[in-house]
């Protein structure tokens, strides 16, 4: 929202009218007086919200993928922890469930291992309080009195939070042998306090990245 006001002072109001042979300070003198803020970037950042994906198969190895039991294993160097990385396990395990596996009955001797991290870096930091105020003012006198004007420009649009980088890392593999079979990376760039972004929203979007045809041997994807 933008507010403007202009006032306008004559000291001999009787001459006060259409032209005065230039203007304001056509004859005589002004000064100005500015006190502008910048107008925050409204500007989208492109890397908001977009998922860049890549996915990994090993040769061979699709027609062992996507059946019998898996286990779920959270891999040192996640920074998630709590409910946060518990969301983002629930939201591979729906995946998995989709591609065929058994994720209900334990199995502790055969079947496949995925590995997970969850890692989250900060791209931009926030944004700081600003003065939401915003203007300008002339003064001036000529020969045919004074003058002053005044605008003022109101923005209440609220400083955006940090801009943070959220990983999703897995590995799949044989636990008999410990070969990796499948592998995935995904990123997505979202804004701190953005309730379009949720945990739920982001794991859902980084675990469907990482499981997109699997486990056809597609190239990587972006």
């Amino acid at each position: 929202m933008v507010l403007a006001a202009v006032f306008t002072l004559s000291a001999v109001p009787a001459l006060a009218q259409p032209g005065w042979g230039g203007g304001w300070g056509g004859a005589g003198f002004g000064s100005a007086t500015r006190w502008d803020r910048a107008p925050r970037d409204t500007i989208r950042d492109d890397r908001e919200g977009r998922v860049d994906a890549e996915r990994f198969l090993a040769e061979g190895a699709a027609a062992a993928l996507g059946k019998g039991t898996v286990t779920l294993r959270s891999l040192p160097g996640s920074t998630a922890q709590g409910r946060e990385q518990a969301t983002f396990e629930a939201a591979i395990i729906d995946q998995l469930a989709k591609a065929g596996y058994d994720t209900v009955t334990p199995d502790s001797m055969g079947g496949q291992i995925i590995e997970l991290t969850i890692t989250r870096d900060e791209l931009e930091p926030a944004e700081d309080k600003k003065n939401p105020i915003s203007g300008s003012g002339t003064v001036g006198v000529s020969n045919h009195g004074s003058f002053m004007a005044l605008s003022l420009a109101y923005d209440g649009t609220k400083p955006r939070g940090a801009l943070i980088s959220t990983g999703l890392d897995i590995r799949i593999r044989d636990r008999a042998t410990g070969s990796a079979l499948y592998e995935g990376r995904a990123r997505i760039a979202t804004r701190l306090g953005d309730s379009h972004y949720t945990d739920t929203a982001i794991s859902a979007r980084l675990a469907a990245a990482l499981f997109e045809h699997f486990p056809s041997s597609s190239p990587a994807t972006r």
